[in-house]
């Protein structure tokens, strides 16, 4: 499924920040040192985003260096954007529907850590554990914003 050129919309975990996209670009997860902390993950899942709209609140703004600035909810801390020269991805995670954005490209795989070429093969817990998860997950009460505009 080709979803590029998809119009998206997204926001943080609280609601205080809230997007529209006119057009999604290219996706890709980034693997750079600054990218893992920015999202306290091993690597950052991004996506061009084209005509962007702020329409609720505004991101905070770090300049992670002299060229390159991210953007977040200073009221929940979600990272939301990666942005340099006029340029802005947006975390694939802070979309509404996050599986438009299918990434097609690794970038600075010099930095990738170790574990990573395993996950995918990790064992997934027994059947009798992922039901209490599941029975965990119907339970309780998120207090995430909702993955659409309210």
């Amino acid at each position: 499924m080709d979803t590029q050129n998809e119009p998206a919309s997204g926001g943080c975990q609280c609601g205080s920040v809230r997007f529209s996209i006119a057009r999604l670009g290219k996706a890709s997860i980034c693997h750079c040192r600054m990218c893992q902390k920015a999202f306290g993950g091993l690597f950052a899942p991004l996506v061009e985003a084209h005509d962007i709209t702020w329409t609720r609140g505004e991101r905070a703004i770090f300049h992670s260096s002299k060229t390159n600035w991210r953007g977040f909810c200073r009221d929940c801390g979600t990272p939301l954007t990666y942005e340099f020269e006029g340029v802005v991805e947006v975390a694939i995670g802070a979309l509404d529907q996050p599986d438009l954005a299918q990434p097609v490209v690794q970038v600075n795989a010099g930095y990738r850590r170790a574990c990573f070429d395993g996950l995918a093969k990790l064992p997934e817990k027994p059947s009798t554990l992922r039901d209490a998860d599941e029975t965990w997950n119907r339970i309780v009460s998120s207090n995430q914003h909702p993955d659409h505009d309210t």
